[in-house]
């Protein structure tokens, strides 16, 4: 099956019901049929097979049309993340080869250094609208449908080739460990630049409407919810946690969310603290996913009856990420590095066959992830394997450090990363958003992780920040952590303190804060 093939098969069954929800405006499955069939006729005039169409911008209906549109046309949907700056989006242009950019007026008229056909999405409506429909011209399931850049949270993002086959194959397994429910109404607040958009194919393949907001913010989502009877969503833990410090001061907003059901969840590890705040105060239900960019979506899933189980009897099943979907295969290597063979596994990184061979060998996707399996068949990611940090010889886990301070008090959102140091290797650093930041207390924090951490895996520094640095998924940029923190030492390893503030606050007044990607 190719992805278009979906609308159509939705559009001749049920022609009437609703597809997508953007605001004031909503389409059937017939309308999204009928825009795709003339977004066709549009790139078909735009360069030749196989060439790249790049989008950008907050969410909108034109979306949609190109998810599909794209790969129908024979052409390569490359979307772009509009939170990054103008010149990484440039060489992200650059290195797709994209033909055109289309997408919102305000993000086109930054990439001033594109030398492109551009069309914002008044002239592509513009355009659409005045096209004859024209049938598909894709006709290979193996043929890249769009090219997705990596997050790179660990490192510079790499360009995933992900196919019609991929792509349908990360729904399918969504699908039989994660069925939609026939009268679910999905809200999608995560940016459709992201792997996540793939939720909106897996609705689409159970018939099933999607909600759109641009960007996601308590209060949109709220009214979004109530207005549309949303059954369902996924958020990022980042996402959860600010919505329910809306709530904890609008108690009013929560009636607002009593159509919803179910929370997913997977772009960040997701604390079982908040978890139980979210389930006290939503009475939801949850499901975690466990996938990535080059696995075209989700593998590995933790169903809401395990998460019923974690959140009474068993809390450990919380720390896990769940077992793989009918179809898709898991192992460990010697490393630990958990190795990922499925259908929805990427072609490869685009123009870049050496990261190609070290990412995919005989089949099996090496996901940089370290794992371990529990006697149940669980899968527990243990952390990225960039994100071990070696001190003294010794492995720290930053995910295992992360789990423990979040649960301290006065601590509401924390990232671990390592720093070098001439003496143990690599320093243990705590980067913390405080709930009040005059009255935290950095000892009683450590207090707390002394009783549940071995001595080497204790912050030997600790940063208060005002906001952790994420990108459009909702992932901490530890990368950018890393630097900020980096740029604060001196040769002999510690922090330097330009002026003298209090224990533990270890950036100048002029640094904090600036963990903000907005």
């Amino acid at each position: 099956m190719l992805l278009h093939e979906l609308i159509e098969g939705r559009a001749a069954v049920e022609p009437d019901a609703p597809a997508l929800i953007d605001g004031d405006q909503s389409l059937t499955f017939a309308d999204l049929h009928e825009r795709i069939r003339q977004a066709i006729a549009v790139l078909d005039g735009i360069g030749s097979s196989g060439d790249r169409v790049a989008v950008i911008g907050p969410n909108h209906l034109g979306w949609a049309d190109l998810y599909y549109a794209a790969p129908a046309a024979d052409r390569v949907l490359v979307p772009l993340n509009h939170r990054l700056a103008a010149a990484e989006i440039t060489e992200l242009i650059d290195r797709s080869g994209a033909r055109v950019v289309i997408g919102d007026r305000a993000q086109l008229d930054r990439l001033t250094a594109v030398a492109l056909p551009m069309l914002d999405w008044g002239e592509w409506d513009t355009a659409r609208e005045a096209a004859v429909p024209a049938a598909p011209l894709a006709t290979d399931d193996s043929a890249m449908a769009w090219l997705l850049f990596t997050s790179g949270t660990t490192a510079a993002p790499k360009g995933a080739m992900l196919t019609h086959r991929s792509l349908l194959a990360a729904v399918a397994a969504s699908t039989a460990a994660r069925p939609v429910e026939s009268d679910d109404v999905y809200v999608f607040p995560f940016p459709l630049c992201h792997v996540a958009g793939y939720n909106l194919v897996h609705r689409h393949a159970a018939g099933r409407p999607v909600v759109l907001v641009d960007r996601f913010e308590p209060v949109t989502f709220c009214a979004a919810v109530e207005r549309h009877r949303v059954t369902s969503t996924s958020l990022a833990a980042t996402m959860l946690a600010a919505l329910l410090d809306h709530l904890d001061d609008h108690p009013e907003d929560v009636a607002s969310l009593a159509s919803l059901r179910a929370i997913a969840y997977g772009a960040s590890p997701m604390s079982a603290t908040l978890l139980r705040r979210a389930h006290a105060l939503l009475g939801v239900d949850f499901a975690q996913g466990y996938g990535m960019t080059e696995l075209s979506g989700n593998a590995v899933f933790l169903d809401a009856e395990a998460h019923r189980r974690g959140l009474t009897e068993q809390p450990e099943v919380l720390r896990a990420a769940g077992r793989p979907a009918p179809g898709v295969e898991v192992r460990l290597a010697e490393d630990g590095e958990i190795l990922v063979r499925a259908p929805q596994v990427m072609a490869g990184y685009w123009n870049d066959p050496d990261a190609t061979a070290a990412a995919v060998v005989d089949g099996w996707l090496h996901t940089g992830d370290i794992g371990r399996f529990d006697d149940h068949g669980h899968l527990y990611v243990v952390d990225r394997s960039k994100d071990i940090i070696i001190t003294g010889g010794e492995n720290v886990s930053s995910r295992e450090v992360e789990d423990v301070l979040i649960a301290a008090d006065g601590v509401d959102r924390v990232a671990v990363v390592a720093v070098p140091d001439p003496r143990w290797g690599e320093m243990v650093v705590a980067v913390v958003v405080a709930g009040d930041r005059s009255a935290f207390d950095e000892a009683a924090m450590l207090a707390h992780a002394r009783t549940q951490l071995a001595g080497f895996k204790i912050p030997k520094r600790v940063v208060l920040v005002d906001e952790l640095p994420v990108n459009a998924s909702g992932k901490v940029r530890k990368h950018d952590l890393r630097a900020l923190v980096r740029d604060r030492l001196v040769p002999s390893g510690r922090f330097e303190r330009p002026h003298t503030p209090p224990e533990g606050d270890a950036l100048s007044p002029e640094l904090r804060g600036q963990g903000r990607t907005d």
